[in-house]
This record gives structure tokens, C-alpha cells and sequence, in this order.
């Protein structure tokens, strides 16, 4: 039993099919692993290690210009003399716009591949990002162009990580995803943090327009870099023959979805990461008012700044940790949850501490390990998708940071309801605790790591008998 619980991540039918079949079979049956060429263009890890930082990079920029608006808001507002609800509406818009484009990003990018997606997509948001005060000063009503412009936004961004899930799914390793999905993931932390840093002084001092010249046209020059020396000049071209004639391991026909979709596995991550997301989501949108309502004299820039960076180095670590158990032989299904605890169930513990009286130091301390936790599943259910199905991991993830974007949103409202209604954040944050372990659970009961976007029906191996 012991042998299977380290090896079985690397025994599957698809590894027996592949020995069985006589040389001959240059084919294979329907369902082997080895019949698709692109699992055998996997990046050499030297290749792998210069898209990590590249990667990381593009999604840093990805935040500070996603963040860009929130920052500027306040002074937009008073300039164009926006309301709260102008301005929120403004905001808010962005969020429509991010919803509608994750499955089909996720749908492009496994049939043409992440990175002409990722692509394509940074140079337009980029662009759109630099673009953004023209559109405000030269526009007769300012509110519908940033209102336009932020949905915009959220349709251009709204690719990014379902092309992350396809590209890592394509490219890189089993034993070497969590790294680089974690590593990558800790980019919207550190963006933040430039962002919040940076973005506060040009906005002092060159005014609100300099921090969307300056995020905009960093990210056209990523875009430009990218498509330079990794993917040396080609042209990243998105026709429609292309999308209908993807590679073998693209096409999944609706029977096949349905198929996947009932999936006792595939239907875990997508409650788990619902649950992560709604979690999340709340927690960022309601931290700075509690430390505000709760500690009224602490100072801003603690509570804004900390938990952020205990979160960059949680994330890298969370990646290191579980990328090193799978290569010691460790099973790839339960290093997942082991890291889907970490970021779900021991981060709750924290986020329950905060429902008593604790001192200002204490409750950053205990925010920041809540968040530096939650990074975890970086390297968990995120993951998870990839090992999953491979060969759709880009649509399917984008199904999941669908529901998970639709479902923060509604939480963060039902979050203001509770607190208005109790009159104690005690109730929030049991509420997260409890959304935390219904995903849990949930992921605990029935995560795998097999591959189940093949039919298993139709693969052709002896019985084996223990």
C-alpha cells in the first residue's frame, strides 16, 4: 500500500496502454497520453524558469493596471464631479466585463495556445489603460467613457488566467506546476503592492492621468517583449480557421463536456474554487473596513501593506513545497488537498481569531497569516484543473473563476447586509469559515488527480488484480 501511495501518481491506464501497445502502434488507442504530440513539447526547465518570470511580471503589470482606477477614483471624481454611485458604477463596471470573457479565453487558448492569448490581450489592455485619460478629457460625458472603458477592461483581463491554465497545462510538467502557478499567482500581490506604492506618488505628484500612461504603456512594452525574444517575432494570428481546427487534445465535443461536467472531481474544484474566490473576495473588500470601524487610529498603511507581503513569499513557498513532495514520489492527488487544507482550513483558524477582542498587532498578525494561507491554493485546486483535464483546462478554469467572480460579488453584498443587520463582524467572519469548510470538505471528499477529459471506456489495458 505503501508503494501505490507514492507512486500511483504516476501509474494511470493511460501509462499501461502506452507499454502495452506493440512498437508498431505509433498511434495508439483512443485515451493514451501518448498519442497527442503536444504532450511531448513540454518547456526544458531552464525555458520554464525564464516564462515563470516572464509570466510574473505580465501579471504584476496585469494589477497595477487593473488597480490604476481604484486608486485615482477619489481625484477623478472630484475633477469630473462624480458621486459615490457615479463612481461606483464606474468601478463596478469592470467586474460585468471580467465575467464574460474567462470560458472563452479559456476555449481560444486551448485551441491556439495561452501565450498568443496572453499575448494579444496585454497589448490590448495595455493600450486601453494609456488610453484611458484621452478617453476622459476629450469625452462630453466622462462618466459613460471610464464606464465603457472599465468594462472594456474587464473583457481584456478577463482572459488572463484561464490562458495561464492553458499554457501550464500544454508546457510545463506535472511536478513543476505548482511553482509556476504559484509564483505567477503571487504577481496580483506584488502589482498591488507597486501599484498602491508607486501609483499613490505619481499620483501626488504628476496627477491621476501619469498612473495610467505610466501602467499602460509598461504593459504594451511587456506585451512587446514577450512576442520579441520568447516568441521571436512570430505573429500571433487568431484566425478562425484555426480556432475549428485545433489539435486533437483541443476538440471536446458537447457530449464530452457534458461528460466532464459530471464529473464527481471536476464538479469539486469548481465548488471549491467558488468557495476560495467568494472567501477571498470578501475578506479583501472588507478587511480595510474593519480595521477602520475596529482600530480607528491605526495607521492605514499597516493594514494595507503587511499582509501582502507575508502573501508573496506564502505563495512561492506553498509552490516549492508542494512541486517537492510530487518529485519525491508523493501522490499528486493528496499533496492538492494538502495544500487546499493549508489555504481553506488552517487560514480559518485565523480568520475565527478575529471574531474576539485582540489588539491592533494581533489582528494584523492574524490578517496576515489568513491571507499569506489562502495563497496556498495556488498550489491546490488551481492546480488541480490542469491535472484534471489538460486538454480543455483553459475553458474549464475559466468556468470556475466564472462562478467564483459571480459568487464574490454576491458575498461581499451579503457580507454588508450581516454587518448592518448584527452589527458584528463576528458574523462575517463565520460566515467565511463556513464557506471555507463546505469547500473543504468538499474538495477533501472527492478531488483526484487522474485524468478524466478522456474516455475511459475506450481504453484498451488487462485488468490488473492486487
Amino acid at each position: 500500500m505503501a508503494v501505490i501511495q507514492k507512486y500511483g501518481k504516476n501509474y494511470s491506464p493511460d501509462l499501461v496502454c502506452h507499454k502495452e501497445n506493440h512498437p508498431s502502434d505509433k498511434i495508439g488507442v483512443a485515451g493514451c497520453h501518448k498519442k497527442w504530440p503536444e504532450h511531448n513539447s513540454n518547456w526544458p526547465r531552464p525555458v520554464a524558469r525564464v516564462w515563470t518570470v516572464v509570466l510574473l511580471l505580465g501579471t504584476c503589470l496585469l494589477y497595477c493596471a487593473r488597480v490604476a482606477m481604484p486608486i485615482c477614483a477619489v481625484s477623478m471624481a472630484e475633477q469630473f464631479s462624480w458621486s459615490k454611485r457615479e463612481s461606483g458604477m464606474v468601478l463596478g463596471s469592470f467586474f460585468w466585463g471580467y465575467c464574460f470573457t474567462q470560458v472563452f479565453g479559456g476555449y481560444v487558448s486551448d485551441r491556439v495556445g495561452g501565450e498568443k492569448v496572453l499575448l494579444l490581450s496585454a497589448a490590448a489592455w495595455g493600450s486601453m489603460t494609456a488610453f484611458t485619460p484621452i478617453l476622459a478629457h476629450f469625452c462630453s460625458q466622462p462618466i459613460l467613457s471610464m464606464t465603457l472603458a472599465r468594462f472594456l477592461m474587464g473583457l481584456l483581463q478577463g482572459v488572463h488566467y484561464p490562458s495561464l491554465a492553458s499554457l501550464c497545462s500544454q508546457k510545463v510538467v506535472e511536478s513543476e506546476r505548482g511553482f509556476l502557478m504559484s509564483t505567477v499567482g503571487s504577481g496580483s500581490y506584488l502589482g498591488t503592492l507597486v501599484i498602491g506604492g508607486a501609483g499613490s506618488l505619481m499620483l501626488d505628484m504628476y496627477g491621476w492621468e501619469s498612473v495610467f500612461y505610466v501602467s499602460g504603456l509598461l504593459s504594451v512594452l511587456w506585451a512587446y517583449c514577450m512576442w520579441k525574444y520568447l516568441l521571436k517575432g512570430e505573429g500571433p494570428i487568431i484566425t478562425l480557421e484555426s480556432l475549428g481546427s485545433g489539435g486533437a487534445q483541443s476538440k471536446l465535443s458537447k457530449r464530452h463536456w457534458l461528460r466532464l461536467l459530471k464529473q464527481p472531481a471536476v464538479c469539486a474544484v469548481i465548488v471549491t474554487h467558488l468557495c476560495t474566490a467568494s472567501t477571498f473576495f470578501t475578506l479583501l473588500s472588507w478587511l480595510p473596513t474593519f480595521f477602520k470601524d475596529t482600530y480607528p487610529d491605526a495607521k492605514g498603511w499597516v493594514f494595507n501593506v503587511i499582509p501582502w507581503l507575508v502573501a508573496i513569499p506564502s505563495s512561492l513557498f506553498s509552490g516549492c513545497l508542494s512541486d517537492h513532495l510530487i518529485s519525491q514520489g508523493f501522490d499528486t492527488a493528496s499533496v492538492r488537498k494538502l495544500m487546499q487544507f493549508f489555504s481553506m482550513g488552517v487560514s480559518s483558524v485565523f480568520t475565527l481569531l478575529l471574531c474576539g477582542n485582540t489588539t491592533f498587532p494581533w489582528a494584523v498578525a492574524f490578517v496576515s497569516a489568513t491571507m499569506g494561507l489562502t495563497t496556498f491554493s495556488h498550489s491546490g485546486v488551481s492546480v488541480n484543473v490542469q491535472d484534471l483535464a489538460p486538454s480543455c483546462a483553459g475553458a474549464l478554469f475559466g468556468v470556475m473563476n466564472t462562478c467564483g467572480a459571480f459568487s464574490g460579488v454576491l458575498m461581499v453584498y451579503f457580507s454588508g447586509y450581516l454587518i448592518e443587520a448584527t452589527g458584528s463582524w463576528a458574523s462575517v467572519f463565520a460566515l467565511i469559515t463556513t464557506i471555507n469548510l463546505l469547500g473543504l470538505c468538499t474538495f477533501l471528499g472527492f478531488a483526484e488527480a487522474r485524468r478524466v477529459d478522456i474516455d475511459s471506456s475506450k481504453v484498451r489495458h488487462h485488468n490488473i488484480h492486487i
